[in-house]
């Protein structure tokens, strides 16, 4: 079994909130993940203070394997030259000093990918042939048996309301190579409100009975919620069985003086059965 605590866009910046963070730092040791997932926006403008507070508020988090990707609002958007010839500099100091990495944890491969695009699609995102090459390597490498998770900020299906529904180019010809790789999950950030769902719900891909279970989470810490979750804060708690993925979305409440949990999502594994008793 495997469990993944999921936070994404973050925003440390003018739209952050500290009283948020606080919480989540609280109820984060009671989860008792595994490894920790944090799916892009990191800061609001991509500078340097803005990162080092992200940094050290990621190590307060419980010291557990942190997956981590850039989103768009952490390439710098109005320093052109900067977005132009050093556009994850302050990224790669502050986070991570890479940008696409696969990380073994327990029985799981997590395939972080940089969907980031300060050159051209800076909003929507992008993902080359040259990742998904990459990223169908490491997964050839691996036993049929691993949990097999992608990680990366942009969205790869629309949401249910459909705001903001641009997804990635070219993200059904990613879907297809996922689904023939046996993913069994996307997590991914940047619509500031979540989604938790299947890839066939969108898409009905070249194959139409293995679909891939997708888990967008919204805005963690940040006043910049969209639609359903405006102005609210929300994580993903994930844990995977040999059959089945289970997905807990919590919200932050202030009567309730911290997150707690609004729905449940049960799937069977991408390709299984779920049997009742």
């Amino acid at each position: 079994m495997l469990t993944v605590l999921h936070i994404s866009d973050l925003h440390f910046g003018p739209f952050y909130l500290p009283a948020i963070g606080e919480s989540l730092l609280r109820i984060a040791p009671a989860l008792e993940a595994d490894v920790i997932v944090a799916s892009g926006d990191f800061t609001q403008r991509a500078k340097p203070e803005q990162f080092a507070q992200a940094r050290e508020f990621l190590a307060k988090l419980p010291p557990l394997p942190l997956i981590v990707t850039p989103g768009n609002h952490d390439v710098p958007l109005y320093r052109f030259i900067e977005r132009m010839f050093r556009p994850y500099d302050n990224y790669m100091e502050y986070v991570s000093p890479n940008l696409d990495v696969a990380h073994r944890v327990k029985n799981a491969i997590f395939v972080s990918l940089n969907s980031a695009a300060p050159y051209q699609a800076i909003t929507n995102g992008r993902i080359h042939r040259r990742q998904l090459e990459w990223a169908a390597q490491q997964f050839d490498e691996e036993t049929r048996s691993m949990i097999r998770i992608i990680v990366a900020h942009h969205h790869f299906a629309p949401s249910p309301d459909y705001e903001h529904q641009e997804v990635m180019p070219k993200a059904r010809r990613a879907l297809d190579l996922f689904v023939r790789h046996r993913v069994d999950m996307i997590l991914g950030g940047h619509l500031h409100r979540a989604y938790i769902g299947n890839s066939l719900d969108v898409y009905p891909g070249e194959d139409r009975e293995h679909g891939i279970i997708i888990a967008q989470c919204g805005t963690t810490t940040s006043r910049r919620g969209r639609v359903r979750e405006r102005e609210k804060n929300s994580f993903n708690l994930i844990t995977i069985t040999d059959a089945t993925i289970h997905i807990t979305h919590y919200m932050h409440f202030d009567d309730a003086g911290g997150f707690a949990p609004v729905s449940r999502h049960e799937f069977p594994r991408p390709g299984r059965r779920m049997y009742l008793a």
